[in-house]
């Protein structure tokens, strides 16, 4: 019932870590979008695991397979279902937990939740149910990006180690350039050096990923029970690890007074605009054409080589030290997810915003 995510862009995943397969079907997506398949075997790439020694090792390539809702290069109307076969699964370096609950995981919620759970690698509440929503997601930019819209996320902070500069006095575009997506050259080699240190203790770290979506119309968001940042919150709150959630300025405002923190208007060669952009786009709930940017804190991984203590099903103490190909931080991989949900989102309330017009 809530694998579902959207209104009218609406997309439903399904799968889990260790079975056939990950998927899904996107529903309400436009027709007549010309989609760029190199583009979207660029955008898996950016959340596939194995490619550097600060992820997971688990060696899938992520290929995805179209079943319906394209035609001839371009979207029919139709819903797109779309599948990714699992060819990395290892079920077997989870066999020991069969019945043992991994501190911080959602083992022991799934248990009492349902009365079953898919121990092998979480099941649907691993990381790898992601791969669904970046389809999707880079199908939604395909879209957003012919009306003007881009959205751009990056690694900012990797546990004490944090860039010092506001996204505008960065060039994000350097975040390609780097495995952690850190568009700071010098932090990105910081935040390296410590989550390999970090992994070489059998630990793992968090930390946070910011997005900034340039481009965005006026008016997307409603006034009281749908607000954008209220949305935008829901999807990257239901991201894995995902802990809290800011936009604009967010808590360093509780520092300043409202005369500080006031975005004030002013007429720019006859157009109305705001001399800063605390608020990050959004007012009373609707974008205003400024830039929105958010943070997005992400917990360290609970699946550690480290020995915890822990208890079976039946109640009985356990110590745990878990085996297997495991990330010892997600950033690296998490960024291409958070543009995804923020492109599903925007696509579904640039839609919303267009029936109200005549």
């Amino acid at each position: 019932m809530f694998n579902s995510y959207g209104n009218i862009i609406r997309l439903t995943t399904f799968g889990e870590s260790h079975g056939k397969a990950i998927g899904g079907v996107l529903d309400g997506f436009p027709s007549g979008v010309r989609i760029d398949m190199n583009y979207i075997a660029s955008e898996m790439k950016k959340r596939r695991p194995g490619q550097s020694e600060i992820t997971s090792q688990r060696d899938e390539n992520d290929d995805v397979e179209f079943l319906s809702g394209i035609f001839e290069g371009k979207t029919t109307g139709c819903p797109i279902a779309f599948v990714v076969w699992n060819k990395g699964q290892k079920p077997e370096d989870y066999d020991d937990m069969k019945n043992v609950f991994r501190p911080s995981h959602a083992d022991y919620t799934y248990q009492l939740k349902y009365g079953i759970r898919d121990y092998r690698g979480g099941g649907r509440a691993s990381a790898r149910e992601t791969v669904a929503r970046v389809v999707a997601g880079a199908l939604c930019k395909l879209a957003l990006r012919a009306i003007g819209i881009n959205i751009r996320a990056y690694t900012s902070q990797v546990g004490p180690i944090k860039i010092g500069k506001k996204y505008h006095e960065l060039d994000l575009e350097e975040a390609d350039n780097n495995v952690i997506r850190c568009p700071d050259a010098e932090k990105a080699k910081e935040m390296i050096d410590f989550i390999k240190q970090v992994k070489d203790e059998g630990d793992s770290i968090g930390g946070v990923v910011s997005c900034v979506i340039k481009g965005c119309p006026i008016g997307l968001g409603e006034p009281v029970f749908c607000k954008l940042h209220a949305a935008l919150g829901n999807a990257m709150l239901s991201i894995n690890a995902a802990k809290g959630f800011e936009y604009g300025n967010g808590f360093e405002e509780l520092e300043l007074k409202g005369s500080e923190q006031n975005d004030m208007f002013y007429n720019q060669g006859g157009s109305i605009t705001t001399k800063s952009n605390h608020s990050g786009g959004i007012q009373g709930g609707i974008s205003n054409g400024q830039d929105i940017y958010f943070n997005v804190a992400f917990k360290a991984p609970a699946s550690i080589s480290k020995q915890q203590d822990s208890v079976d099903l039946s109640g009985q103490e356990k110590t745990i030290k878990i085996h297997g190909r495991h990330d010892p931080c997600i950033l690296p991989r998490a960024a291409a997810v958070v543009e995804s949900m923020a492109a599903i989102t925007l696509l579904d309330f640039y839609l919303l915003d267009k029936t109200r017009q005549m």
